[in-house]
Formats: structure tokens, sequence, C-alpha cells
């Protein structure tokens, strides 16, 4: 940016068990000594994979919007989409005014495992699970806002989730019949003058798998 003139910001999201994690300190240190226009985005959904964050940190109450001590934090509902937009169009104008870097702490939930192996209801009950989908799950937040606020009908809005329910299938079922890409993919669209995958420019240091040489079953 010149000078005078807001700069852009970077946002670089983690998870709560990644919170606790060397590099994210080591590089907020970076962010407060040079003022980086950096935004540190912790999204913490109360669970390190199945280690509640009464387990996994020191830090009272795993709030982790406070573990900046000379960095301003801020704790947002993530489950409330214009909590959200306000308190990030906030931390951006901070960040991009010259005032160094800021702790986001978005507040949110996982309603399912954190992973294929992870059934999700093994360090957690059912009852939390369901009352929290319940009393805070971001869709239904925005239909009820919708509607009390009159800005669509309950018909409207039954219309829109038929509507993206058949695109997901479609998607979904285009996905599963579609063929595994070839390893030369994995460098599509990152290196190119424009984007375009025409104008895809292969980079010297990038080393692509040795079939040939691994060990197959």
């Amino acid at each position: 940016a010149k000078e005078g003139e807001p700069m852009n910001v970077a946002l670089s999201a983690y998870g709560d068990g990644a919170a606790n994690q060397g590099q994210i300190w080591e590089s907020a240190n970076m962010a407060a000594l040079w003022k980086l226009p950096a935004i540190f985005c912790c999204e913490n959904n109360n669970y390190g994979m199945g280690t509640s964050v009464e387990r996994h940190t020191s830090n009272p109450g795993g709030e982790y919007y406070k573990m900046g001590n000379a960095i301003p934090g801020i704790k947002i509902d993530g489950m409330n989409v214009l909590a959200v937009r306000e308190g990030m169009k906030f931390v951006k104008d901070y960040c991009s005014s010259g005032n160094g870097p800021m702790y986001v702490e978005m507040e949110t939930y996982r309603y399912h495992g954190h992973s294929m192996s992870d059934p999700g209801t093994t360090y957690r009950s059912r009852d939390e699970i369901a009352k929290t989908r319940s009393a805070r799950d971001p869709i239904e937040f925005v239909k009820k806002a919708l509607i009390e606020n009159g800005l669509k009908e309950e018909g409207e809005i039954k219309e829109i989730e038929k509507r993206i329910r058949k695109e997901v299938s479609k998607a979904s079922k285009e996905a599963m019949a579609g063929e595994v890409p070839p390893a030369e993919e994995l460098y599509s669209y990152v290196y190119a003058e424009d984007g375009s995958k025409e104008k895809t420019e292969k980079q010297k240091f990038i080393r692509m798998p040795q079939f040939e040489n691994s060990v197959r079953a």
C-alpha cells in the first residue's frame, strides 16, 4: 500500500489444538515485532481432535484471544454470520491501519468427528451436540433472522434449501464418478501468469513422485 493508505491484511486460521504449537507463537512474535497487518484467527471448537481445551491448554478457560499479551485480541461468535462480518471488519481496519497484528478467537463448534476414525461421541455426549445444534446452529440463525426481519418468507427459504440440496447431490455424484487426477495436477493453477491452466509453469524445484522407486503392495 502507498503511504497513508490501508494495507492489505493476511489472515491465518488454525484450530484450538494447533494454537498450542510453537509456530503460532513464533509467527505472532515476528508479526508484532515488525508491526505486520496479520490476523491470527483461532477456530475454537473446544476440542483438539478428541481432547477438550481444559486438557490441552494452560490458558485459563481456553480463551485464546487473550494469548497475545502484547498483542490485542477479540472474541467473536463464529456461529453468527453477522457477528463474524462486523467483528472481522473491525479487525481488518485495525490491522490495515499500521497497528500490527491481532488475535481473533472464533467461538464455534463441530457436530461430527475430527476425522473418519473419530466418531465424535467418545469424548462428549450426544446431548451436548444436540443442544448446541438446536441453540447455536449458524444456518438456523440466518433462516430465523431472515424471516423475523421480513426479508424472506418461510416458503422461499425451503425452496432455496431444496435447490442447494439438489446442487450438492449433483456435484457429489459427479465427484464420485470422476477419475483420480494425475500427479502433474499438483502444480496446476499454482504457478501461472494469469491463473489459467494453459500458462501453468512447472517450477524446477518441484520434484514429482517417483512411482517406479516406490514400494508397492
